[in-house]
């Protein structure tokens, strides 16, 4: 099914049309059927089905086949030519792919979970080969590598319909679909909206960088990734009780949007920018805020390489917005960037995630030059606020 939803101002989803592929129906009736096979997904491909079916990966109306496969790992694009930069695949082993392809109908089933999918093939894929495309390396410590290698043997493809969804519990309270967000966004009379993608608790550099799109821009769509990171990322509730304290103490209501995103987390630098890109623009953001090594992990990317991969995207449709590295410089008593300080090294405090991990790791509180104190109180009150 596909929804077209013209609006003043925001852009059109990817390709055209929202996707829109939830029937609803009776859970316990359809799983009971002792006719259909029933096959066990995991929480991150049970959050890839109800992305799927509420448009959120638009185009895509089911796991993606081998033509498109190929071109995305070959192009970064769809077998049609549209942009397209991730992998979007169900694995499962040789004996299950085998029974789903003679079954044609089968139930994909999570802990709260239900679609029908519409199985049209099964097939193989080197994987070392996704590997390489999407992550630009095939180094087993890279978290993504090692994601890819584990996968199964077989991807399977074929359209889904979700019959029932997981409940809004305390980590998907503020989840929105696209429909739900665009809604919102065109009842609010907003006309630019600026998406910004996180995995990290906000420090001042992340407000700072937030804030100043306000100055151009008519709102801000804050949109936290919630779901499967390495170890030494913060977890899932620390993030939105952070970002909630954040909103409610800093930001003007009126013009800012918070919301999670339900996804596994990558690590693909420049290929998951223009990932992240297209799910915004898919919940209808104007713009996307770029920064320094945007998704990247470690030393694997060239810290600007996500922002130069937006050149060969010129037909991307949605308009990203470029920022360099914020930190706090002694000398001008405040956050700024290398555009705006004159100030040696030796004056910046550098402001990343993985200094303010160190700190908190250590006992150590981090100072109001580096974070709002709410959103320390968040943190140290947790007890254990990192992915083991």
């Amino acid at each position: 099914m596909l929804i077209g939803m013209a609006s003043s101002g925001i852009p059109e989803p990817h390709g055209g049309r929202l996707i829109n592929r939830v029937v609803g129906g009776d859970p316990e009736r359809i799983t009971s059927d002792r006719d259909i096979l029933r096959v066990g997904i995991s929480d991150d491909l049970a959050s890839d089905v109800e992305n799927i079916a509420d448009g959120v990966f638009s185009p895509l109306e089911g796991f993606m086949d081998h033509d498109d496969l190929m071109h995305v790992l070959k192009d970064g694009r769809l077998h049609n030519g549209l942009a397209w930069t991730i992998p979007i695949l169900l694995d499962v082993d040789s004996d299950t792919g085998a029974r789903m392809k003679d079954a044609r109908d089968v139930l994909l089933v999570s802990k709260s979970t239900v679609a029908l999918m519409h199985v049209e093939d099964c097939y193989r894929y080197d994987k070392l080969e996704i590997a390489r495309s999407v992550y630009q390396t095939t180094d087993p410590s890279h978290p993504g590598v090692a994601r890819t290698m584990a996968m199964k043997d077989i991807f399977v493809h074929g359209r889904i319909d979700l019959v029932s969804r997981a409940n809004r519990d305390e980590l998907r309270r503020y989840r929105l679909t696209p429909a739900e967000s665009r809604r919102m966004i065109v009842e609010r009379g907003w006309r630019s909206v600026v998406g910004f993608q996180t995995r990290n608790i906000p420090h001042l550099a992340h407000e700072m960088l937030q804030k100043s799109v306000l100055n151009f821009f008519d709102a801000l769509f804050i949109n936290p990734l919630i779901g499967r990171k390495k170890s030494g990322d913060f977890r899932d509730e620390v993030i939105i009780r952070a970002y909630e304290v954040l909103v409610d103490n800093y930001y003007p209501k009126d013009r800012v949007l918070f919301a999670t995103l339900h996804t596994e987390m990558r690590y693909a630098g420049p290929k998951e920018a223009i990932h992240h890109a297209i799910m915004r623009k898919n919940l209808g953001c104007t713009h996307f805020i770029v920064g320094r090594d945007h998704a990247g992990v470690g030393s694997f990317y060239h810290p600007f390489a996500a922002q130069e991969i937006f050149k060969y995207y010129p037909d991307i449709g949605i308009e990203p917005v470029f920022f360099p590295a914020f930190f706090y410089c002694k000398r001008c008593m405040g956050i700024v960037s290398e555009r705006m300080c004159p100030h040696p090294q030796d004056y910046r405090m550098e402001l990343s995630g993985t200094r303010l991990r160190r700190m908190i790791t250590e006992g150590e509180r981090p100072s109001e030059l580096l974070m709002r104190p709410e959103v320390v109180d968040v943190i140290m009150q947790h007890g254990d606020p990192f992915v083991p």
